[in-house]
């Protein structure tokens, strides 16, 4: 199997799980845990756990620099991860409700100061497939990085997908111009917030058709109804949810379904195939806190490393 380049985040989440509403300007009880995250990481990490070549470019801080480099290498992830020595790795602040679904405070950190630099063409020997966390477009460096390394890849002859990955920061962004610099890829893996924000569809059918016709396939993901499959401009499978065990967490689900996908087409499965895959690993995602495949940590991330 080809190897899979992912270019994305790093991210320290600190998830809090509260059962009852977040009670302003008192305490409210909590689980409060910290994990290794990032929407890049988490896909490779996932990746790794499900069979493939996963490859992860990214930059991370120099206080848990080298916790998270550890922590994916452990998840077997090959890393090429840049410690920045002047600036934190980016944290996010998660508070998921009884429902499983999260509040996001976040400072991108090291991730913003991602750029070209940090490119060389050797990263793609052995790829088949390159994958683009949005994350990395929303600065300037990192716009950069994403438009050498979409003209490396398909001057090899890998296949590019990207993930929109944030509405708050595609709308700042724009989604004419995400489009614009997303042009390379052939598949695009949206949430369906993210999808109907890109297109002014008014549904998930025709907004997946709409990305379809931009990139030739679309996946929308619709969670636990499962996802959309359209191509070159018509919906060609809705892929029911797989049922699963109690949601505890969505936090990387979406990353893992992405993982699914990415690992299956380069396994040679068809695309419908790889839909199914990607519901799988989003289903056993959410069963567990935080949003890698391992929940145990191998324990706390040092600083200074």
């Amino acid at each position: 199997m080809a190897g899979l380049l992912v270019i994305g985040d790093v991210v320290t989440d600190v998830v809090a799980r509260h059962r009852s509403p977040v009670a302003p300007g008192t305490d409210t009880e909590a689980d409060i845990v910290l994990r290794p995250g990032g929407s890049g990481a988490n896909t490779a990490a996932w990746a790794a756990h499900l069979g493939a070549d996963a490859r992860l470019l990214a930059r991370a801080g120099y206080d848990t620099g080298a916790w998270h480099v550890g922590e994916l290498t452990r998840a077997g992830v090959t890393t090429h991860v840049r410690i920045d020595p002047g600036s934190p790795t980016a944290v996010v602040i998660a508070m998921v409700d009884a429902a499983g679904e999260r509040t996001m405070l976040t400072t991108r950190g090291a991730g913003r100061r991602i750029g070209p630099g940090d490119w060389d063409d050797a990263l793609l020997d052995g790829v088949g497939r390159m994958h683009v966390s949005g994350y990395t477009l929303f600065a300037p460096p990192g716009l950069e990085l994403v438009r050498l390394a979409t003209r490396a890849a398909l001057d090899r002859g890998a296949a590019v997908s990207v993930d929109p990955a944030s509405t708050g920061f595609l709308r700042e962004f724009g989604p004419e111009r995400f489009l614009r610099e997303t042009s390379g890829a052939t598949l695009i893996v949206p949430n369906l917030d993210e999808a109907l924000l890109l297109t002014g569809a008014p549904g998930a059918a025709t907004a997946a058709e709409a990305l379809s016709v931009r990139y030739g396939t679309a996946i929308v993901k619709l969670g636990a109804d499962g996802a959309l499959l359209a191509a070159g401009g018509r919906v060609t499978r809705h892929v029911p949810g797989r049922p699963g065990g109690e949601t505890v967490d969505s936090t990387g689900a979406g990353d893992a379904f992405a993982a699914g996908v990415l690992t299956a087409l380069l396994g040679g499965a068809a695309d419908h195939e790889a839909v199914e895959a990607g519901c799988r690993a989003g289903a056993a995602a959410v069963t567990r806190l935080g949003g890698r495949p391992v929940a145990a940590l191998a324990g706390e991330p040092s600083h200074g490393g």
